[in-house]
């Protein structure tokens, strides 16, 4: 059963063992999930199409072939989904470039705890890692993370193990030696098929029991 933390400091500070620390971006790093939603609601019903909460937390943690799947299952074939997202895109970026994107509550404070101690950082994210670079820099963040790991890079996204063990061999490092933060429910499936400990902080959706018990702890930000 993962143990249930309120201070995501304290629950990384009582993992063992760790000499990396894999961070996810969007709804963990940056409150991007619900900007994009938005964004990407007001795109789609420009061409006709209603995004619903529930459809879009289906796409969490997901991009390529996967999130295309599930868009075309939900919309029909026929739906632009390059299009709608590319758009939506394009707005998120617009916004980090002038009112910025909020950092969730306690980043900050671990990212500096971590280079105290000289632990690495990186980043594996679904996003784009030319947006996750420019996301990075807007925020003042860049020079807390040694790499950047972004869903283009990978022939398979979340669930799939495969962004977190590249993030692992940029990092020359085994998957046991690190340690991943995420959000989503595919999110804590990859880390936990990489064989990485992981801690799992909900954000927009609350991930099953069952996902939730494969996390090292649970954080739920007040």
């Amino acid at each position: 059963m993962a143990k249930e933390f309120f201070d995501l400091l304290e629950a990384v500070k009582a993992q063992k063992n760790f000499k990396a620390v894999i961070f996810d971006m969007d709804g963990l790093v940056f409150d991007t999930e619900r900007v994009f939603m938005e964004q990407l609601a007001v795109a789609m019903k420009e061409r006709g199409y209603i995004l619903t909460q529930e459809v879009y937390k289906k796409t969490l943690g997901t991009c390529g072939s996967k999130l295309k799947d599930i868009m075309y299952s939900e919309y029909g074939a026929d739906y632009p989904v390059k299009e709608c997202g590319d758009i939506a895109q394009s707005r998120v970026n617009m916004i980090a470039e002038t009112t910025g994107l909020t950092v969730k509550p306690q980043i900050k404070e671990l990212l500096i705890m971590l280079k105290e101690k000289r632990i690495p950082c990186t980043i594996a994210s679904s996003t784009n890692s030319v947006y996750v670079a420019k996301y990075l820099e807007h925020a003042g963040l860049s020079g807390y993370f040694s790499e950047i790991t972004g869903g283009e890079m990978v022939k398979y996204s979340k669930p799939e193990p495969d962004i977190f063990l590249m993030a692992c061999e940029k990092l020359k490092m085994a998957p046991h030696e690190a340690l991943v933060l995420e959000d989503s429910e595919n999110g804590v499936k990859a880390a936990v098929a990489a064989r990485i400990p992981v801690i799992c902080v909900p954000d927009l959706k609350e991930p099953s029991n069952g996902v939730l018990k494969m996390a090292a702890a649970v954080v739920r930000r007040r």
